[in-house]
């Protein structure tokens, strides 16, 4: 007795292979069979897919959905795009392990990253207990971030650890290995992953090396160099987080970031990369001021730009560039996110000039007075470049957005919430043809669950886990825009968790099926 069967699909598998048409069925949540199967066979529940196409549930390997799931843990935003794992923990923001003495801290720390909620635990465990309890729409995948445990070991403080203080970054990052972390992230123009040199982040690759498991590095300097010397220096796997030319000086050039990966890996350097297809991103405003300023969290620095000549050193600074001298295009820098919401959808240009303030002066008095609550998007990419980093071998997708509610309160949310995997298959696929269908669901399923090491996920096939997508080719396209209400994607017309139907005909159901999913051995 089967639980359902998808009859008549075109199914796309995950391994990259052409489509074929099949029928697949499905029991508890597992794949039982793939093929041909008797219209005789008794199931629950039949689904025709004819002319659509069935495709394991995308996995997305880049997320900041860690408290937003603790929140609410439907899942929505990811649920309609077809996402059904969520890899959290990424740029160094993850909510364990954390220090009970240096709580405040943390909540200072993930503010720039996620959702806002109390932090009732310590290690990954006690995470993974708050996520069951709230109940999962959807899978989470968790790494350990390098921030935490810098904030866990030495607070905020700008400078190199002491022995005692790398030894304990080592251990927590090692225990929560052995809780099942699937790696570690780092955040390196993040405070304070920003803080730690090369040798810091080495350590603790060696650590990551020696359990098999994954390095994510959101990169510092706009380019891979960094990534690559890691892997070479300690033989961790590393994945390059959202790849990406945010300088207008180099946009064009993204062959030469290519050219360097391709050369990484015939060196024998495990690296991939994983890239969104919008040219914009999103980030904590906080991330582009000095990183001395942000030493010790928003406290410390508020009472620092009370001082004139430590203000004038900041805008000095500032006025030289970010990121090594990125010119500061204020009409590019559109806000998305204030705790009150101020500003949102308009730019920073704009409000500065409704007060007649200087934008450099507006920048600092929106950090200081909302501190790591406040979020940008920034229109700093070029098409050109995203396109050709999307169509690379090495590249898998990934979001950097987070799982929410599709609410007109989530106005301004940077649009790779609601329609990364939709606006792939659409634009990449259907109008544009950079991706042909087969490659883009590789990218999406079979080939980030082999960089992570999911093992029975992100493929069709008999005896693995029930996690599938049905979408019309040619209806599917992302509907949300810049600072605009969120809208759903369309053309996701099923989308299946653990075997549990989780969306069909534009609901979503109030069942729970989604888990914490642990990495072991």
């Amino acid at each position: 007795m089967f639980d359902l069967i998808v009859r008549n699909a075109v199914l796309v598998d995950g391994t990259g292979a052409a489509a074929r048409s099949v029928d697949v069925a499905t029991t508890g949540d597992r794949i039982c069979a793939v093929g041909t199967i008797s219209p005789n066979a008794p199931t629950a529940r039949t689904v025709d897919a004819r002319q659509r196409v069935l495709a394991p549930g995308f996995i997305d390997i880049h997320t900041h959905s860690d408290l937003h799931l603790v929140e609410d843990g439907a899942g929505e935003s990811k649920l309609r795009q077809g996402v059904t794992t969520e890899v959290t923990g990424n740029c160094s923001f993850s909510p364990f392990p954390l220090d009970q003495p240096n709580m405040p801290l943390h909540v200072d720390h993930l503010a720039r990253a996620t959702a806002k909620v109390p932090l009732r635990w310590t290690g990954l465990s006690g995470y993974a207990d708050a996520l069951t309890e709230r109940g999962l729409g959807l899978n989470v995948a968790p790494l350990a971030g390098h921030g935490t445990l810098r904030v866990a070991a030495m607070g905020l403080e700008q400078r190199e650890p002491d022995a005692d203080e790398l030894a304990r970054m080592t251990r927590e990052l090692d225990a929560s290995l052995n809780e099942g972390a699937w790696g570690m992230s780092t955040g390196l123009t993040h405070v304070p992953s920003a803080y730690a040199e090369f040798d810091e982040i080495a350590a603790l690759a060696r650590v990551l090396a020696s359990h098999g498991a994954l390095y994510t590095t959101h990169s510092r300097g706009g380019g891979v160099d960094e990534s690559v010397a890691l892997g070479r220096a300690s033989g961790v796997r590393v994945q390059h987080s959202h790849l990406a030319i945010n300088n207008p000086k180099r946009w064009g050039t993204g062959h030469l970031l290519l050219e360097a990966l391709d050369r990484a890996r015939s060196d024998g350097v495990d690296i991939a990369f994983d890239v969104y297809p919008y040219a914009a991103s999103s980030s904590s405003l906080t991330q582009h001021l000095p990183l001395w300023l942000q030493a010790g969290g928003t406290g410390p620095m508020r009472e620092r730009l009370k001082d004139p000549r430590v203000r004038d050193r900041a805008l000095r600074e500032l006025a030289t560039g970010w990121f090594g001298g990125i010119p500061f295009l204020w009409d590019r820098f559109l806000i998305s996110h204030t705790p009150d919401g101020h500003g949102v959808g308009q730019t920073i240009e704009a409000l500065a000039e409704a007060t007649s303030s200087d934008p450099y002066d507006y920048l600092l008095e929106l950090c200081e007075k909302y501190g790591n609550e406040v979020r940008v998007v920034i229109f700093y990419r070029a098409e050109e470049d995203v396109e050709a980093f999307l169509a690379h071998p090495l590249a898998v997708v990934g979001s950097d957005g987070n799982a929410m509610r599709i609410e007109p309160s989530a106005a301004g949310v940077h649009p790779r919430s609601f329609g990364t995997f939709p606006r792939v298959l659409g634009r990449y696929v259907r109008e544009r043809g950079v991706l042909a269908l087969p490659d883009a669901i590789h990218k999406m399923t079979g080939a980030p669950a082999a960089r992570l090491g999911l093992r029975d996920r992100g493929v069709i096939r008999e005896g693995l886990c029930a996690d599938m997508v049905i979408f019309d080719p040619a209806r599917v396209a992302d509907n949300a825009e810049f600072a605009q209400p969120p809208r759903r994607p369309d053309g996701i017309d099923m989308v299946v968790v653990n075997g549990t139907v989780m969306v069909e005909d534009d609901t979503i159901s109030a069942d729970r099926p989604g888990r914490v999913l642990l990495r072991s051995g």
